[in-house]
């Protein structure tokens, strides 16, 4: 039977099924959404609470506690964290990566409904969530500034009127606004004159609880019309609340502007926003799941005039961040790198045949490949990304192959002497099954990594099937059109034709380079122990290289943005904080390769109120000599300069694993059931790894030296003036807490009435000693009268995982360090200083995902060893010629690790990639050396060695070839430039490296070994055979 000969005999009907894929394949590449990475979607939901003054402590008690019991029940849930700051909580949980995130979500909330009767009843409002991603960083980030308005007004500006337009955009996510807070009506208590006019701060809250109302008030009706009540029983600006009657002193009403400073500002004072040192509000725009991500950047660049114009006048929008720039010129560069491969193929190809009819059939088969492949990335919801176009490069020193295969045996059969169309039938025939065994052995490298469930197989099954696509429809290309074109277009060239003089050299070179090969063979088969030693010393060597090479996770991206904080003493007030953070955010904008910076307190991923976050956009990569991650240090390093102040910076990449915010690129936590236990280890710990030479920015988010005041309460002296515990906390949340004690509702939002003590006073301890209380019997009695004040130290922040109190200590890697370098300073670390069995430790995040790829690399590898000896050996229905063909790997694996390692690459998940792709290119070579010699072996009657030394004789030129299209498809990634080339790099240098290597060696071990394995056979058949006749008789 011959596959092929339909598609011969038949090339009207091949032409036009080849048309077909080129041009369902183009409509799908006008239609595939565009990334820099795939989307992996992280099932991840943040649930938030808040209760005003609360402190750490209260919140991680009363409010995380009863949640994380009730969100702890939820199926699914593979890591739960919280963490509780002044007034308020954050929990994140993540969710297996098969979990439906809608379904999750419904489970939360019915959980949040749960833990509702465990919850204080002074929270404002129930715990809300929100559906997010890890990984989605902001696409767009946009900054509004006015010389002239305040920030409360940018922020209504931003979040009542730009956000929801924004959000209304094709392919945005979630818009978010930060910097600032809304408008509110502020009302500064002076205790001193409430005391003087015997008024309670409880009863200002109430008079003006009850002064703004906007409640139903009911329809009047007769028999022909209808009228609506309203009324002025809401006030709406602080000058109408100047005249409001809090009460009376001797007869006399006392107004609220009597004892309090009631004006305009904002609901919360402690969060701010700059944009180059300018007052400003900051709106992050994320795209959807599946949106194409250039698209959306552009149709919110689209929308920016009418946005303006939104606005007022005197308002600016200004774009701060916009990926898509980086993301264009990395694809650009990709898609570069993908036409020189193509064209280095092309050329090799020529340079082997020097016919240009002979050169383009197989050249026709790359196109139809790559493009072809298009349809069916579209019909799986992939995207194009510096992945799936990684995944076509490679495809292109991989489609030709079989072509050429093909294309050689036409050719060769028509240098016999025999017609075009009888040579395409038997030369087609003679090599269909090389040509399906070549490319289902190498799509079977990749099932152990399409098995894989966790974040690798996800992000990288992508990779895996793109490439897979394009060999399937590669193969069917070399056994119907490739054939067809053979048969019709290709004519052997006629005897005694001139022949240019740069063909007559190359011939030469080729003829020369032959049969010095065979030479060398000759010697290999005379001193086959020698060459078997060789194969041995290969397979050790690479244990080594394996061992000692440098490892990592992902390479570093340079998405030209930064992000980090800046972290002032634990008892710096944010009035004190302030002025250094525009000092800093002055120094980094002065960096000349950096574009623009953004800054904010108190809105962001840092809740304490001494930090502050950063977004730093820089110059474009053509711009500035140095990585986004050397920035990162450097300005890291200038920042911290000023005394109790911290500046932290890293890089902004696509890939960012876990929920955690930190302030560096890797986490390391410790977790113990006992508070005192984990508070004691963490400062160690910390100090521990600050030591380390292989560390940088070493940073803890246990802050536990924050000043309190504390009240020590006399009960019973409490309980004789008539004083409960409970009035004590409403005096003490109505004078501190920022209260919200009155809701104004316009046409576009809702906004508050915020009641507290004059804030020039709260910043005072000795102010408690003015508070007074008002008894069960309306005398007014001072605070001091029955409590005594301490002062002492209390976390800024209590966080936990699970159910267990947690700190985390983030990190980066100092220059030319890995990763794993890093994780075995650090585990040596621990050890030195003796942590106890107490307390848990682990790394969280990306280096978490780091260990978990580095016990799988060599299982990974096995595993691909393992898939191909069992293709090849339901191919070949043997069990020694499969042994024959993966001798070739360990000369390849030897290959790509010299090379890393000669380079400073990391062993990482790209390089280990390219590495299993090797497992899959170089036994090509001895595929069509083991069919070969079966061939003539059963054909021609041949012994084994008769037969190995004639198929390396034949297929010499086409293994040479083939090798050489894969190497020069590779050599632009190694080679490539741009933004996102160290992310390349790592896969064409493994492949470069290891076909460079099995070239020289597999040519001599693949034939010693398959003489080796012949005997063995040979020997095992004549004992089963006896076997077998002692058993029938």
């Amino acid at each position: 039977m011959n596959p092929t000969r339909l598609f011969i005999v038949r090339p009207v009907a091949t032409l036009l099924l080849s048309l077909a894929v080129v041009l369902l394949g183009a409509l799908g590449y006008q239609l595939l959404p565009v990334a820099p990475l795939p989307q992996v979607a992280f099932p991840t939901i943040m649930v938030s609470a808040s209760l005003p003054g609360a402190s750490p402590e209260t919140m991680a008690a009363t409010v995380a506690t009863p949640l994380e019991r009730s969100l702890g029940q939820i199926a699914g849930v593979t890591e739960m964290t919280s963490t509780s700051s002044q007034g308020s909580t954050s929990l994140i949980l993540q969710f297996n990566l098969d979990r439906d995130i809608n379904g999750a979500a419904g489970d939360v909330q019915a959980a949040i409904n749960a833990a509702r009767s465990l919850l204080p009843s002074a929270m404002p409002n129930l715990p809300t969530y929100r559906k997010a991603n890890p990984s989605d960083a902001p696409v767009v980030m946009l900054a509004l500034t006015s010389s002239t308005r305040s920030a409360g007004e940018l922020y209504d500006l931003a979040s009542s009127t730009l956000q929801q337009k924004i959000a209304q955009v094709d392919g945005v996510g979630q818009v978010s606004v930060r910097g600032g807070s809304l408008p509110a009506v502020r009302i500064d208590l002076r205790p001193a004159q409430l005391t003087q006019a015997g008024i309670a701060l409880d009863t200002v809250r109430q008079a003006v609880s009850n002064a703004t109302q906007h409640g139903a008030k009911g329809l009047l009706q007769t028999q022909g019309q209808n009228w609506s009540i309203d009324g002025n029983g809401q006030l709406d600006r602080a000058r109408d609340y100047q005249e409001l009657v809090v009460g009376y002193n001797n007869g006399a009403a006392v107004r609220l502007g009597d004892v309090a400073h009631v004006y305009d500002s904002v609901q919360d004072v402690y969060v701010s926003g700059y944009y180059n040192g300018q007052p400003a509000v900051t709106i992050g725009v994320t795209r959807q799941a599946g949106a194409n991500m250039l698209q959306t950047i552009d149709a919110i660049n689209a929308q920016l005039p009418q946005l303006q114009a939104l606005v007022p006048a005197d308002v600016t929008l200004v774009p701060v961040i916009d990926r898509s720039p980086t993301i264009r010129a990395s694809l650009r560069d990709t898609e570069e790198t993908l036409l020189i491969a193509v064209l280095l193929v092309v050329v090799v190809v020529f340079v082997f045949l020097r016919d240009l009819r002979a050169t383009l059939i197989p050249a026709v088969a790359l196109p139809i490949s790559l493009i072809g492949t298009c349809a069916v990335m579209y019909v799986l919801d992939y995207s194009l990304d510096n992945l799936s176009l990684m995944a076509l490069i490679v495809a292109t020193g991989f489609v030709v192959d079989d072509a050429i295969v093909v294309l050689e045996n036409v050719a060769r059969h028509q240098e016999l002497g025999m017609r075009p169309l009888r040579a395409a039938l038997v030369g087609a025939r003679e090599v269909s099954f090389t040509v399906l065994s070549m490319t289902l052995s190498l799509i079977a490298v990749f099932i152990p990594l399409l098995l894989m469930g966790d974040i690798v197989g996800r992000m990288f099954r992508e990779f895996a099937v793109t490439l897979s696509v394009a060999l399937v429809i590669s193969m069917f290309v070399s056994l119907s059109l490739t054939p067809m074109l053979c048969a019709y277009a290709l004519r052997p060239k006629p005897h005694g034709a001139p022949v240019p003089r740069v063909y007559r050299a190359i011939e030469t070179g080729l003829a020369r380079a032959q049969a010095g090969y065979l030479v060398a063979l000759g010697w290999a088969m005379r001193h086959r122990r020698l060459t078997l030693l060789s194969l041995a010393l290969t397979v050790a060597l690479n244990v080594y290289l394996y061992i000692a090479i440098p490892k990592g996770f992902f390479p570093p991206q340079d998405t030209g943005v930064l992000m980090g904080a800046i972290r002032a003493d634990q008892n710096t007030s944010y009035q004190a904080l302030k002025p250094y953070l525009l000092e800093i955010a002055q120094k980094v904008k002065a960096d000349p390769d950096v574009a623009a910076v953004m800054a904010s307190t108190g809105s962001g991923m840092f809740g304490s109120r001494n930090t502050a976050e950063f977004f730093v956009r820089l110059k474009d990569i053509s711009e500035r000599r140095a990585s986004a991650q050397q920035i990162a240090n450097r300005l890291g390093m200038a920042g911290s300069r000023h005394a109790g102040i911290q500046l932290f910076m890293m890089p902004a990449e696509d890939l960012h694993i876990g929920g955690r915010s930190a302030n560096a690129s890797y986490q390391f936590s410790l977790q113990a059931d006992d508070l005192d236990v984990l508070r004691a280890w963490t400062p160690r710990v910390e100090a521990a790894l600050k030591g380390l030479k292989q560390l940088t920015s070493v940073d803890s988010d246990s802050q536990t030296g924050g000043q309190e005041v504390r009240l020590d309460i006399d009960r019973a002296a409490a309980k004789r003036l008539g004083v409960t515990v409970t009035d004590i906390d409403n005096l003490l949340n109505n004078a501190f807490s920022q209260r919200q004690v009155a809701t104004l509702y316009r046409t576009l939002n809702q906004y508050y009435v915020v009641m507290g003590v004059d804030s020039a006073r709260a910043s005072d301890p000795a102010i408690l000693q003015q508070l007074h209380v008002v008894t069960s019997s309306g005398a007014q009695v001072p605070l001091s009268a029955f409590v005594r004040f301490a002062s002492g130290n209390a976390p800024l922040s209590v966080a936990h995982q699970g159910q267990s109190a947690t700190s985390t200590i983030a990190f980066n890697l100092a220059d030319g360090v890995s990763l794993d370098e890093a994780k075995r300073a650090i585990d040596d670390a621990l050890q030195r200083i003796g942590v106890p069995s107490t307390v848990q430790t682990g790394f969280q995040g990306t280096a978490k995902a780091y260990e978990s790829l580095a016990r799988q690399m060599p299982w990974l590898i096995a595993a691909a060893i393992a898939a191909i000896y069992i293709v090849l050996g339901v191919l070949y229905e043997s069990y020694a010629h499969p042994l024959t063909i993966l001798s070739t790997l360990p000369s390849a694996g030897v290959g790509a690790l010299l090379l890393l390692e000669a380079t400073g690459t990391q062993l990482t998940i790209i390089a280990l990639i390219g590495i299993l792709l090797l497992i899959g290119i170089v036994k090509k070579n001895a595929i069509m050396l083991v069919d070969f010699a079966l061939i003539a072996e059963r054909e021609r009657g041949m012994s084994p060695e008769a037969a190995i030394i004639e198929a390396c004789r034949l297929r010499f030129r086409p293994i040479l070839m083939t090798t050489l299209a894969a190497f020069f498809g590779a050599l632009p990634l190694a080679l490539g430039t741009g933004g996102d080339a160290s992310l390349r790099r790592p896969l064409g240098l493994a492949i470069a490296g290891g076909l460079a290597v099995s070239q020289l060696l597999t040519l001599f071990t693949t034939p010693v070994v398959y003489l080796y394995l012949a005997r063995v056979s040979s020997a095992s058949n004549v004992l089963w055979r006896r076997l077998l006749r002692r058993t029938a008789v």
